[in-house]
């Protein structure tokens, strides 16, 4: 009899604990493949420092077309490479879910073989459990026998406890690895959202290299007069907006609503930032400082209040620069530019939340105006009617 409780403690440790090997070496072999990604990404980047660096030389140079269009040629040549990595990105991550799924699947086998090897010496420590000292030192030929037998049962025992400790660790690592690859597949979708934006950036920025072209028509000339009357237009709208603003704080105490929060939510879902507040890398810095945040976003996203306001002012230019801005308590303001669609109107109350237009910034579209690249949104705060950078009011 304790050669056969043996034999079961023996077969149960060999699959408690047994390696999935085939399933290992996959694991394995996508690891290797990740990590050339992720390689061939770090080495994408490096290539895209080369062109940030070129453009960073012709900005500190003085403005002429030529060096505009030297800007846009190593803006494009840097978008491309950027698309390039968050295609490779898009892969590695797609192998790190499988790897995650095949890591899931061993988990489950393993849990699987346990509870099986588990039910069999439950089996058999509930059938020796059956039996009084009597019955087992009868069935055993010597005294030596029935010990190790008592022995064996003992040791079933000891084991039985490691192996449901074993079992709950790897029920809890299962766990963990389904929580990893719901994270992967945001990532992957995220990752997808990203790449097509970078995708509508590149064309933006052709269609308005192809667009300065045909509007300078080679000339340094015109190149200088179309952009002092963006300069013209940019101080104009600015001043517009101040203007307006110390007008209508003056009413506000008879408005039925008033404004009591200045705490800001985003306007819009995406975070990823091409254009900083005072961006040095800004590409018409030599005419204005830009004063906002650009936020990438596919055209046409919605643009949300970010807390409760007043609308300051709205303009829709056609295909020129369209805006939308709002007033809030504590003397903050919100302007959103580019526009390609607007859904309010002056003087009205807008609570936190509510859509008020469309994003655009694709040149050549209704309200993108001159100076835009590609789709997002130019978000402006202004504190007293200064613009003050976003980010010290966004959570």
């Amino acid at each position: 009899m304790h050669k056969k409780i043996n034999f079961l403690l023996t077969l149960s440790l060999v699959f408690l604990f047994l390696p999935f090997v085939s399933q290992a070496e996959n694991a394995d072999d996508l690891t290797s493949q990740i990590e050339q990604k992720k390689s061939a990404v770090d080495e994408l980047k490096k290539q895209m420092s080369t062109y940030q660096e070129n453009i960073r030389k012709k900005q500190a140079e003085a403005a002429s077309l030529n060096n505009q269009l030297s800007i846009l040629d190593n803006q494009i040549a840097k978008t491309n490479l950027d698309i390039k990595a968050t295609e490779q990105e898009i892969t590695a991550t797609k192998l790190e879910t499988r790897k995650l799924e095949l890591q899931i699947l061993s988990a489950n086998d393993k849990i699987s073989n346990q509870k099986i090897n588990l039910g069999a010496v439950l089996q058999e420590i509930h059938e020796n459990d059956n039996k009084n000292e009597l019955h087992v030192f009868l069935l055993n030929n010597t005294i030596s026998d029935f010990y190790n037998q008592i022995e064996y049962t003992s040791d079933l025992q000891i084991n039985l406890q490691t192996a449901l400790g074993d079992l709950k660790d790897q029920k809890k690592q299962l766990l963990s690895k389904k929580a990893d690859l719901e994270q992967k597949e945001k990532e992957y979708l995220s990752l997808k959202d990203e790449l097509q934006q970078k995708k509508d950036e590149i064309n933006g920025e052709v269609s308005y290299k192809d667009a300065l072209l045909v509007t300078t028509k080679q000339s340094e000339k015109k190149f200088s007069e179309l952009y002092q009357q963006a300069k013209r237009d940019q101080e104009a709208v600015s001043a517009q907006i101040t203007q307006m603003e110390q007008k209508l704080r003056n009413k506000l105490k008879t408005k039925p609503q008033q404004l009591t929060s200045s705490d800001f939510d985003w306007p819009i879902s995406s975070r990823r930032i091409t254009t900083n507040f005072h961006d040095q890398d800004y590409p018409f810095r030599y005419l204005f400082e830009h004063p906002a945040i650009d936020i990438a976003t596919p055209q046409g996203t919605a643009i949300k209040a970010p807390a409760d306001g007043y609308v300051l002012n709205v303009r829709d230019a056609g295909m020129g620069y369209s805006y939308i801005s709002l007033i809030h308590s504590d003397g903050l303001s919100t302007v959103y530019g580019h526009v390609s669609k607007i859904y309010v109107q002056n003087d009205q109350f807008v609570p936190k939340g509510e859509v008020i237009g469309a994003t655009g910034g694709m040149p050549g579209t209704p309200g993108a105006g001159r100076l835009t690249t590609g789709p997002h949104l130019h978000f402006e705060v202004r504190l007293n009617g200064i613009p003050v950078n976003p980010l010290n009011y966004l959570p």
